[in-house]
């Protein structure tokens, strides 16, 4: 497995007025991204939210596609989020869809973990590439 490291900024605009029933809200929102460090790309993507107004437990799920350079090599992929949320922990995986990857990035897979620090966005992804 190799790993590259940096930084994203990132744009999320909510799209229409979540609609909310009986406390849980449901909403959709675009995203647009932009890596810096090893990954240097910019990702286009759509999440779908839900919250609970009462407790502030929430979910998401999120599907973006990543074009750019991975370790100074051309292509894309596309990556899958899935995140929950309560008072107590936060859960969030991200995984590159299989087969999704194009030119020298074609057979990527891997994972990315998502930090937070200092309001910054920091990224942390695992990935291997075939031999050759």
């Amino acid at each position: 497995m190799s790993q590259a490291k940096g930084t994203f900024d990132v744009k999320v605009v909510p799209q229409g007025t979540p609609e909310t029933v009986d406390g849980i809200a449901l909403g959709r929102m675009s995203i647009e991204k932009q890596f810096h460090g090893d990954l240097e790309a910019t990702s286009k993507g759509e999440m779908l939210t839900s919250g609970l107004e009462s407790n502030g437990s929430a979910a998401y799920v999120a599907i973006e596609r990543v074009v750019g350079t991975l370790g100074g090599k051309p292509g894309s992929f596309a990556l899958m989020h899935q995140g929950t949320m309560n008072k107590e922990r936060q859960k969030l995986t991200v995984v590159v869809v299989p087969d999704s990857g194009t030119g020298q990035l074609s057979g990527i897979s891997g994972t990315m973990a998502i930090t937070i620090v200092d309001k910054k966005h920091v990224y942390e992804f695992e990935y291997s590439l075939p031999a050759g």
